[in-house]
């Protein structure tokens, strides 16, 4: 499911890149999430990197919620670990290391981000099959992609493979300097 090709796959060396004051207020994590997430929720954030939607995600859950917090490489998660070392966040949080044939996670969840990644899976329709195994029959994913790396007719056809396999599309919304969509399960 994970792209083969690491060139694809955000390095660790960037991760600078994806968490910084300067992105927080271009892409407020408060701002996007806030409308998807309440306390008490199991939630995943899928792809997340050093974790710049992640602590957003474990605050908005509260102390009853459960972050699971994604990503295929071991040096992302261990940003995120040091991150939260020692912090109320570090026992509503759980890491998880996925594999590149897929996220290895059976747990029911709530709420599903996936922020800048789709257009690295090799197999998408894989992805998707294994997202509505794993999603509450009432629960959300937004998808977020960038227009930089992903054009509007590759963002189209990515949502059609989705609705092929039986999600909704419950709204496009707008996130800066990216192309993002509410989907559910039909």
């Amino acid at each position: 499911m994970i792209n083969d090709n690491k060139q694809r796959v955000c390095p660790v060396e960037n991760a600078g890149s994806l968490d910084n004051s300067f992105r927080k207020w271009l892409q407020n994590p408060e701002n996007i999430l806030r409308p998807y997430i309440q306390p008490g929720m199991s939630v995943m954030d899928f792809g997340c990197g050093p974790g710049f939607f992640t602590m957003k995600m474990a605050q908005l859950v509260g102390a009853e919620g459960k972050v699971y917090a994604v990503d295929l490489q071991e040096g992302m998660l261990q940003k995120l670990k040091e991150k939260i070392r020692s912090t109320e966040i570090e026992r509503r949080m759980h890491l998880h290391q996925c594999q590149e044939n897929g996220i290895g996670v059976t747990k029911l969840f709530d709420f599903i981000l996936a922020f800048y990644v789709v257009h690295e899976l090799p197999n998408q329709e894989a992805f998707f099959h294994e997202l509505k195994s794993i999603i509450k029959p009432d629960g959300k994913i937004l998808i977020v992609e960038p227009p930089f790396h992903v054009s509007r007719k590759a963002f189209n056809k990515c949502i059609e493979k989705a609705m092929k396999i039986g999600f909704n599309v419950e709204k496009v919304t707008k996130i800066l300097f990216s192309k993002a969509v509410l989907m559910s399960i039909v």
